[in-house]
């Protein structure tokens, strides 16, 4: 994906007119970045409906659902990724939830370019 098309979605996201395709390639996208920082297998990502990722080094389950799984909104997704909203915050929103071991992603964010 195109540095350009991020920004562009990022902008649009930015003043409230984002459409659903834009909320699927940032959140795609950041999932991506996310993947590059911590590749692995021990811990599931889920951002219904747009994506899931598995990453950070550890125990790779092969069946049924993983020992570790965070799971929250896009928007949510995309506020916590770029360091907007901090990870104990988004905890505290109830959004966001996370089980097993390797669930706190505090140390990976942001997962900007800089």
């Amino acid at each position: 994906m195109s540095d350009t098309a991020f920004q562009q979605a990022l902008r649009h996201y930015d003043d409230g007119t984002a459409e659903r395709a834009e909320l699927k390639l940032l959140t795609k996208e950041l999932l991506n970045r996310l993947v590059a920082k911590a590749p692995g297998h021990a811990v599931e990502v889920r951002i219904p409906p747009y994506g899931a990722v598995q990453c950070i080094e550890g125990p790779r389950h092969t069946r049924g659902t993983p020992g570790a799984v965070i799971e929250m909104p896009p928007e949510l997704w995309i506020e916590v990724a770029l360091g907007r909203t901090s990870w104990a915050d988004a905890r505290m929103s109830g959004k966001l939830r996370a089980s097993g071991e390797r669930t706190d992603l505090t140390a990976l964010l942001p997962l900007t370019n800089s």
